[in-house]
């Protein structure tokens, strides 16, 4: 049974891979942009615009493949180490090479330090999303009946990509959308007579702080994330388009938007619209739904999404009976991973892996990429990873020395904050060997992402 899930596994990955290839190829033929879906969320310093698709003239990244021998250990080991000595990393370093189907280490340097992981936090936000949730599980918003006839309450069901009126259509995963939750609420209220209402919001299914321990006062000035709200439109972004600037107060921020699209629809709203509480078993009168976690997963995993991923973790800290707060969120991210036996060398104070103080080991950070492989409910890890030098974060990576050849090769997470460089991610072996790995270093004197690469570059053709 085990060897078939393997190659269950596998076949899926490669199935995965071939059709983004298939796609890019297309896209290069028929003249299409792929800028759109290849453009990743900025992290501090984690800026730089994907390359074009390269012609890809390997085999696709994690090739069907089933039980091929593992790498020779001498070789691979002596090739890593020598790589691992490159200044660039700075002066810590954690590595790991783990073999998916069995779980043994096949390299390991430092495995069991907690480094500052960055944005690879996102990978066990999204495992513990995955497991809590369940990976066909929405995001609700609704619109219910206030207090009289005439009084509405647009309630936040704690999903930060709800489309505001200014938001083009044609995103990936498909959002919910506030000009239909307008429509429908316009319908509804309009079928019983009623033209003219008060509104109201309710932004209270998250709790305490809009900004986790551990993040610079400048993230979100800078538009690295916006204040984590129950109710927001676009990620909280004023314009749609762009990272900046973030709203102060992204609830309110969505009403007034929501207050202006109903008026669009015949529906005259009051001039005051504040925060309240809607009351328990209030009538709904519409409501739109995000897409399924699995895909908001893949779309946090693949553009970065930094206020995605902090909310996912509110809403584990919802299903597993703990506050909906920063805190709330790490622990119950936490009490999944320990339920599925990969809670070791974890320690997480956000989802989106901006704070300072989380502290991930790399061997802890590879386990959870391994059982990821192995358990169908947690295999759309694997399909959110940027795929080497075509998407997301890793869209303008693997472009010089020996790692160059590794284009598609690799599917990975990265990780960039100020001093930090951080990739975790799966590769097959030229034996086709399904292997995870994991390197992150947290005292870089500049960037070491091209040493990351050919770390994995390494893994891949070994």
């Amino acid at each position: 049974m085990v060897r078939r899930e393997r190659w269950v596994a596998l076949t899926t990955l490669a199935m995965l891979q071939a059709v983004t290839i298939v796609a890019g190829a297309y896209a290069l033929t028929n003249d299409l942009s792929l800028g759109a879906l290849t453009r990743p969320e900025p992290l501090p310093t984690e800026r730089a615009e994907p390359s074009p698709v390269p012609v890809v003239t390997a085999g696709p990244v994690l090739a069907s493949g089933g039980d091929g021998p593992l790498p020779p250990k001498g070789t691979l080991a002596a090739q890593l180490a020598d790589a691992l000595g490159d200044e660039a990393l700075g002066a810590r370093v954690g590595a790991v090479v783990i073999d998916a189907g069995t779980g043994e280490q096949i390299f390991a340097a430092d495995a069991a330090t907690g480094i500052t992981p960055a944005s690879t936090t996102k990978v066990v936000t999204c495992a513990a999303a995955l497991a809590s949730l369940g990976p066909d599980a929405r995001l609700k918003t609704s619109v219910v009946q206030g207090s009289n006839r005439n009084s509405i309450v647009l309630v936040g069901g704690g999903d930060p990509t709800l489309a505001g009126p200014s938001a083009k259509p044609g995103a990936y995963p498909k959002q919910a959308s506030m000009v239909q939750l307008a429509s429908r609420t316009a319908a509804a209220l309009k079928s019983s007579g009623v033209t003219k209402v008060t509104l109201s919001y309710d932004a209270s299914l998250f709790t305490g702080s809009g900004s986790a321990p551990g993040w610079k006062p400048n993230y979100i000035p800078d538009g690295e994330a916006a204040p984590v709200h129950a109710l927001a439109i676009d990620e909280g972004r004023q314009n749609p388009a762009s990272s900046t600037p973030r709203v102060a107060d992204p609830a309110a921020y969505a009403a007034t938007a929501f207050a202006r699209t109903l008026g669009k629809y015949g529906i005259s709203v009051g001039t005051s619209i504040r925060p309240a509480k809607a009351a328990r078993g209030a009538a709904t009168l519409a409501a739109v739904e995000s897409a399924p976690v699995y895909a908001l997963v893949e779309r946090t995993l693949t553009k970065s999404d930094n206020d995605l991923a902090e909310a996912l973790a509110r809403h584990v800290a919802i299903k597993e009976g703990r506050p909906a707060s920063f805190e709330g969120g790490s622990q119950a991210v936490l009490a999944v991973l320990k339920r599925l036996g990969i809670d070791k060398g974890v320690t997480v104070s956000d989802g989106s892996g901006l704070s300072i103080r989380n502290r991930i080991s790399a061997d802890g950070l590879a386990r959870v990429l391994a059982v990821a492989a192995k358990d169908p409910a947690l295999r759309p890890l694997l399909a959110g990873m940027p795929i080497a030098g075509f998407t997301g974060t890793l869209g303008h990576r693997f472009t010089g020395g020996d790692s160059k050849g590794q284009v598609g090769l690799v599917r990975a997470k990265t990780g960039t904050l100020n001093h930090v460089n951080t990739l975790a991610g799966f590769a097959t072996t030229r034996s086709g060997r399904l292997v995870t790995f994991a390197f992150l270093a947290d005292k870089v004197p500049y960037t070491a992402e091209s040493v990351l690469d050919r770390l994995a570059a390494i893994v891949a053709r070994s």
